[in-house]
């Protein structure tokens, strides 16, 4: 039974990491710009939530409250004006791999995300645009400075809003490469990027928003290709699992300068890229045909993705983006379901329950006076 003592430090820490923020395009700290920012929790290994079993305490809802099934895992739908429920982590990575397991949600200007972004609003994502069940945008951002939308793609993705397909992020100091289902959609290398490479400690989020929604600027409504009607909905994105892996080690990441790159990012207690090539690889059973390159003429892309506005987001003050900080209170550990838990508990987890252990040695003796009966 856990004690009213280590039910009150999980309130406490969840209560510190629910701020809500209704646009994701803001930070409370942009360490580009201030060397005072908080060092970023580390994950450091891997973990598997499967979210039939429901809700996990590694991951804070924010703007709109997750629904949970036991066959279906969980949804966050949009029924109106204002909705943008999203799950995100408390954790960082510093390189890795996210893979989800989803359907897209349907609707003239409604937008599933999928987005790892940096307190320096670097960003990688996946986004689903409603009106579309035959392919997915994958886009990235360095340092939330979108003075060009040219790194947009459409890939396949088939029948996205009627299946649970698999979706990887496999992101490295090297490349990032996009997978749907067991196929190669994308891949981006450093020198692909130009000088705009994402390379900074990241949270994984992902949820459902309105980008058609008229109180968005009209760039995000065509590019959402909205505008929404509400009268159609509720729209809902589902999530029956996501698996995160930290291709880094160690307790946090602190950036050692102002430059935001990776050389510069410090693991404290670990190493940067500690865990590289300990995590498994991706199985790749085919590779895409050539994308489509978005450009401009789709409209604005919203650096932030979930629920965010359009518009350059690398601010003057370190005061822009989208980033909410939480932390594994002290004396917790995360085990690899996701669940943040008390020391003690996950050491009892891990060991056979005390009275079988006892039954055991009872076995064992009694074994041991037989076999000395029979000699």
């Amino acid at each position: 039974m856990v004690s009213l003592s280590w039910r009150t430090a999980v309130t406490t820490a969840t209560a510190a990491f629910a701020s809500v923020a209704s646009a994701q395009t803001w930070t409370a700290c942009n360490p580009t710009k201030r060397t005072d920012c908080s060092p970023n929790t580390a994950l450091g290994m891997a973990i598997n939530v499967d979210f039939t079993q429901g809700a996990v305490n590694s991951f804070n809802p924010y703007g709109g409250t997750p629904s949970y099934s036991r066959t279906d895992g969980v949804s966050f739908t949009v029924a109106k004006s204002g909705d943008s429920p999203q799950l995100t982590s408390i954790f960082y990575i510093m390189f890795g791999r996210v893979e989800i397991t989803m359907k897209a949600a349907p609707g003239a200007g409604i937008v599933s995300s999928v987005v790892l972004q940096s307190d320096d609003l670097d960003e990688i994502d996946f986004e689903w645009l409603g009106d579309d069940n035959t392919y997915v945008q994958t886009n990235f951002f360095f340092q939330g400075k979108t003075a060009t939308y040219d790194r947009g793609q459409f890939n396949p993705a088939h029948n996205s809003q009627n299946q649970f397909i698999k979706y990887t992020i496999d992101w490295t100091s090297e490349k990032i490469s996009w997978y749907v289902g067991g196929t190669l959609v994308r891949v981006l290398t450093v020198n692909d990027a130009g000088g705009q490479y994402p390379q900074s400690p990241m949270q994984v989020k992902f949820g459902a928003w309105s980008g058609g929604d008229s109180a968005n600027p009209p760039g995000t409504i065509q590019w959402a290709h909205g505008p929404t009607d509400y009268s159609q909905g509720p729209f809902s994105m589902t999530v029956k699992s996501v698996m995160v892996s930290d291709y880094s080690t160690g307790k946090s990441y602190r950036y050692g300068d102002t430059s935001g790159t990776w050389q510069s990012i410090i693991a404290e207690g670990g190493k940067v890229n500690g865990n590289l090539g300990k995590a498994g690889t991706v199985t790749v059973t085919a590779s895409a045909v050539a994308a489509t390159n978005t450009g401009s003429a789709g409209g604005s892309v919203p650096v932030g993705g979930i629920g965010s506005a359009s518009g350059d987001a690398s601010g003057s003050n370190g005061g822009s983006g989208s980033t909410t900080h939480g932390s594994i209170p002290e004396g917790w550990v995360m085990k690899p379901d996701g669940k943040i838990v008390p020391v003690g508990a996950a050491s009892a987890m891990m060991r056979p329950p005390q009275g079988l252990l006892v039954a055991t040695s009872l076995v064992t003796v009694a074994l041991a006076a037989f076999v000395g009966c029979l000699a």
